[in-house]
């Protein structure tokens, strides 16, 4: 990488910690330094990109120290995929900075009191643990610095793959990545050689044109195999014929869909989504219970580690048989269900409309008879007539976005006054913002984290709240 116009190279920078987004952190005279792909006790020379009043931002060039916390990285796209930007760092060391962040978000930012915290649970799988991934189609892929300073002209610019970070409209192509289990990287290969040799067009992500947008493929414990294919034009004729290579390249696909996304934005929650082949569904499996996903379904993204995540919101409401359980942000209501066993009566409530009508049928399929499903924007469902209603809540179970939950909703909460409350989050800075709230009439008794997803700086966490 040549040096940017006006912006220095640092030399010598130590690393000293790991900070948001993946990235780790030196400081020179007084600032902080903020660096990816990089490991705390690494010496290395950085080249700064941005350069703000309070801190900077660079790319590592050289190291002059490698850290003991190092590996090697298993996937060849480490460095320019934004996926999994922990690669590099041993799963223990992994652990280790995920179980400081939810202390540092919990206590040392949030001021909250707090017990002490349970020790992270390990990810039984650190590769292949997603069950569900999303490629981009792009018209002009990404050119790394070696391919541009070669001065050659690279005409073949199509790509099938992930996005760079930051960069909203480059992507690279993916040769293997290594979080989905086979056959997704066979799927996405083939799909974009049939692409390519009948030159159907890639999506070009300023012009907002191109027929081949998006690829989800959705795998399941049970077998099934959801592949969806997401079109940026409305062209029957060759959307037809991509559809019908894939069902028959790939008999095993269960359930083969397609949407024709027009908007500037790739989400399909809005959108119409036809099954093409096979079943409109797939299912997962926990304890014996089944789970209807479809093609809009949020399901946990790590299918063994979330049935040890909802065995801990279990154990923390504490059920004993006769309680009235909300589950807010309920999704397809697997917590829901979940925990209906140990319960009166379970009230779920979820945004997406499609989510709510699987979490119904999820409770038929099971023969459970004690829950019950509402669809509605969180702040407007929740009220004082909806809890007259349906009856005021023992337990509240939380499983918020990463936004966290909204006041007006904590509020509610508050109202309502539950006995209990198990607050699920993927962010334990908006846990802690939200639990500040909570502790003025709440008391936080057990932190259990979990980690969800190995070789990311994500972790998820469960905290335990007794009214006072």
């Amino acid at each position: 990488m040549g040096q940017k116009k006006n912006l220095p190279i640092i030399s010598n920078l130590e690393i000293i910690d790991v900070a948001a987004e993946g990235k780790a952190i030196g400081r020179i005279d007084g600032m902080v330094v903020f660096v990816p792909f990089v490991a705390p006790g690494d010496v290395v020379d950085v080249q700064v990109t941005r350069k703000r009043s309070s801190y900077m931002e660079a790319l590592p060039l050289s190291f002059q120290k490698k850290s003991d916390s190092r590996v090697n990285p298993v996937c060849i796209h480490f460095g320019m995929c934004g996926g999994c930007k922990w690669q590099h760092l041993s799963y223990q060391k992994q652990l280790e900075f995920k179980q400081k962040q939810v202390e540092d978000q919990l206590v040392r930012i949030g001021k909250l009191n707090v017990p002490a915290i349970s020790p992270i649970l390990p990810s039984q799988n650190q590769l292949f643990y997603r069950n569900k991934l999303e490629f981009t189609f792009s018209a002009n892929r990404w050119l790394t610095s070696e391919e541009i300073e070669s001065g050659n002209d690279f005409s073949d610019r199509q790509a099938l793959g992930f996005h760079i970070p930051e960069k909203f409209d480059k992507v690279f192509n993916v040769t293997k990545c290594w979080l989905q289990q086979d056959p997704s990287n066979a799927i996405r290969d083939a799909v974009k050689a049939f692409a390519i040799k009948n030159d159907l067009s890639f999506f070009d992500l300023r012009t907002q044109k191109g027929l081949l947008r998006n690829l989800i493929i959705r795998t399941s414990s049970t077998g099934d195999l959801m592949v969806i294919v997401c079109f940026g034009a409305n062209e029957p004729e060759a959307s037809k014929d991509i559809l019908n290579y894939i069902g028959t390249q790939f008999p095993e696909i269960t359930s083969l869909m397609y949407v024709v996304n027009l908007k500037p934005n790739d989400t399909i929650t809005d959108q119409d989504v036809v099954c093409f082949k096979g079943n409109n569904h797939i299912f997962e499996e926990m304890e014996g219970l089944r789970f209807k996903i479809g093609p809009k379904s949020f399901y946990q993204t790590n299918s063994l580690q979330a049935y040890e995540l909802y065995k801990v919101t279990r154990d923390f409401a504490e059920l004993k048989g006769n309680e009235v359980v909300y589950d807010l942000y309920t999704g397809t209501g697997t917590i829901a269900n979940f925990v209906a066993g140990k319960a009166n009566k379970v009230v779920g409530v979820e945004y997406v409309p499609e989510a709510i009508e699987d979490a119904k049928v999820n409770s038929q399929i099971n023969n459970i008879n004690n829950t019950q499903f509402f669809a509605g924007d969180m702040k407007n469902v929740l009220n004082h007539d909806f809890i007259s209603k349906h009856g005021r809540p023992d337990v509240i179970i939380l499983d918020p976005p990463r936004a966290g939950v909204h006041e007006d909703v904590l509020n509610t909460i508050l109202m309502a006054s539950p006995k209990r409350i198990v607050y699920v989050s993927c962010n334990p800075a908006t846990q802690a913002r939200d639990l500040t709230i909570l502790c003025n009439d709440y008391k936080i008794t057990a932190i259990q984290p979990v980690d969800m997803f190995p070789h990311t700086q994500h972790v998820e966490n469960v905290v335990q709240l007794i009214r006072k």
